[in-house]
This record gives C-alpha cells, sequence and structure tokens, in this order.
C-alpha cells in the first residue's frame, strides 16, 4: 500500500513541476512580447513626434487597419501613411503612449492602453485608450489592428 501511495504522490509532483514550468515559460514569453511592444511604441511615438508618415506605416502590417474614431475604416499600409499624414497636417505633433496590458501567444498579441495627442506647446490635443492587436512579422512585432477612442466627453452642439 505503501508503495502505490508513493507512486501517486511522486505522479502528483511531477505533475505540479510541469504545470509550473509551462506557467514559467508563458509568463517568460509575455515578459518578452511586453518588453517588444513597450519598445515598438517607442519607435512609434519617436516616428509620430517627427512628422514621419512613412516611419509611421512601416510599424504597420501590410494589411493593417485602424479604427479609428469618427472615420470609416482605414485598410493597408498605404492607406494608413495617408491617415497619419492627415492626421499631422491637422497640426497633431506628439503621442504618448502608456501600455498597461500585454498578452500573447505565438505570433500574436493584443496591447491595451492610454494615449495623449499634443499639439504645439505640448496643449493636450485628446486622450483616451486604445486597443492593439500585433503580429510578429519577420522577427518583428508590427500592429494589426489599431482602435482607439477618446475619453475626452462630446461637446454639446450650440
Amino acid at each position: 500500500m505503501r508503495s502505490k501511495n508513493a507512486s501517486v504522490t511522486t505522479v502528483m509532483i511531477a505533475m505540479f513541476l510541469l504545470i509550473n514550468a509551462g506557467c514559467t515559460a508563458v509568463q517568460q514569453d509575455n515578459a518578452a512580447t511586453h518588453n517588444a511592444i513597450v519598445a515598438a511604441n517607442e519607435q512609434f511615438m519617436i516616428a509620430f513626434k517627427s512628422g514621419d508618415a512613412t516611419a509611421m506605416a512601416a510599424l504597420y502590417t501590410e494589411d493593417a487597419q485602424l479604427l479609428p474614431p469618427n472615420s470609416d475604416l482605414v485598410s493597408g499600409k498605404q492607406a494608413v501613411q495617408v491617415f497619419w499624414t492627415t492626421v499631422f497636417d491637422m497640426g497633431i505633433e506628439t503621442a504618448a503612449l502608456e501600455t498597461s496590458e500585454v498578452e500573447g501567444v505565438g505570433d500574436t498579441a493584443y496591447e491595451v492602453g492610454k494615449y495623449t495627442l499634443f499639439i504645439a506647446g505640448e496643449q493636450v490635443a485628446d486622450s483616451g485608450k486604445y486597443v492593439v492587436i500585433w503580429k510578429r512579422v519577420n522577427g518583428q512585432w508590427k500592429l494589426y489592428r489599431d482602435i482607439w477612442n477618446t475619453s475626452v466627453p462630446a461637446q454639446p452642439q450650440s
């Protein structure tokens, strides 16, 4: 009887260790994904500040889609570039991104965060929240689906 209990205990310990090892690997992968996406967001903010719509578009997948507020769906890298050119033409000069959450599996991840947009003189033009689906393409994380919406209350119409 003692031998049977010892075997059951050994199997349970082995299962616990395997499950724990798997969880640790997932946590390490998510930490690496989180760090890579935060770094990609730094590149996004640098390109934004320089007003470089070509550099902005390079951060997106070829089949990217933007889902901006008060606008139609924007599809494809070329359309993304045109969209960001329009944003820069409106006088938006800087974007600040703050990542709240990243979760990834394989070559796909999602990010939840907050943004603030600034015009001349560091005046806040808009702030809100966003969700991005990221895809790893040739070893680099790129924006695949990008949706954001304002947290600024709507102004009543006069």
